[in-house]
């Protein structure tokens, strides 16, 4: 029994990391790229459909084992393979199959629940705010970082001409070129408008 406990809660903390992470993609994409607010209700909605879902699968990996163990039943040859059940994996799939309907259950009971859905909004807030403090901190770290402090300046030096030379000057080259095109076409316009 207690390894039934611990399995459906593993099973319910791997959900609820992975709606969370769900959740703070969205937060990321429409807060920062898409530079919308953050409202609070409106992720907490993405949190009852990721919560949901993952119910869905839940379900559906309980209906499989379920599967899984009718066909089993009564078959005592050796097995060809890893997922190739017989009558002596019953029971297990038996276990299985109630551990993730047990998951299941306690996911739609956290989506039904108001303070469970603020509180997966709010880690997930947290968590987006850590990656962009990361992404931040990472950036000046690199881009205020005198030689003198990079101990691995004269290593990276090679590599570091060699891409300025292929991809920055390239690009800089193709740049100039096509404001120059674009330019003369705007004076032969005007001198052809004249």
């Amino acid at each position: 029994m207690r390894r039934n406990a611990e399995a459906i809660e593993e099973g319910v903390a791997i959900a609820l990391a992975a709606a969370r992470l769900q959740v703070k993609n969205r937060i990321l994409v429409d807060t920062i790229a898409d530079d919308d607010d953050f409202a609070p209700e409106v992720f907490g909605g993405d949190a009852r459909e990721a919560l949901l879902a993952l119910a869905d699968e839940q379900d559906q990996a309980a209906s499989n084992m379920s599967m899984l163990r009718v066909k089993a039943w009564g078959r005592h040859s050796d097995p060809h393979g890893t997922h190739d059940y017989r009558d002596r994996d019953v029971r297990n799939l038996r276990r299985r199959a109630k551990q993730y309907a047990a998951v299941a259950k306690r996911l739609r009971l956290l989506a039904e629940s108001d303070d469970d859905v603020h509180k997966i909004v709010e880690d997930a807030r947290t968590a987006a705010w850590h990656d962009v403090e990361n992404n931040i901190e990472s950036r000046l770290r690199i881009e205020a970082m005198r030689p003198d402090d990079d101990p691995d300046y004269a290593k990276m030096r090679d590599a570091r001409m060699e891409a300025l030379r292929l991809v920055d000057l390239q690009k800089l080259s193709s740049e100039v070129k096509a404001r120059e095109k674009t330019k003369k076409k705007r004076s032969a316009s005007s001198d052809a408008a004249s």
